[in-house]
């Protein structure tokens, strides 16, 4: 039996609302990161994305919750920066708390699927 590699089972967790709106890993990897660097396009730039994109999932974080998750001042010479509201950082929390209790229910049957992923022939 050849093995192309092993597999690493696990999930990841995207909420659609009932509004159609969504809550996924990248847009909390984007709000990690505007909480590691005070910036919005320094988390933009750690993440590969441009300004544009990032500031538009941000918009929409807000939108969804009917309040603020990030918060930003004008940047320029005299800096400027953004940060997570308190509100903001009880949503990183929560949803991460979520993703590893799916991960804790799920983890037998993960253990299953990857062993038969890793037993092909």
């Amino acid at each position: 039996m050849s093995h192309r590699g092993r597999v690493t089972g696990s999930l990841f967790i995207r909420i659609q609302f009932s509004n159609g709106d969504r809550l996924g890993p990248g847009k909390i990897a984007l709000l990690a990161a505007i909480e590691r660097t005070g910036s919005i396009a320094e988390a933009a730039r750690s993440m590969r994305m441009s300004y544009r994109r990032a500031w538009l999932l941000v918009a929409s974080t807000n939108r969804l919750f009917g309040r603020p998750v990030v918060t930003a001042a004008t940047g320029g010479r005299t800096g400027g920066g953004a940060g997570l509201t308190p509100f903001g950082r009880r949503l990183l929390t929560r949803y991460h708390r979520l993703a590893a209790a799916a991960e804790r229910a799920a983890g037998a049957h993960l253990r299953h699927l990857e062993r038969w992923s890793n037993d092909r022939p």
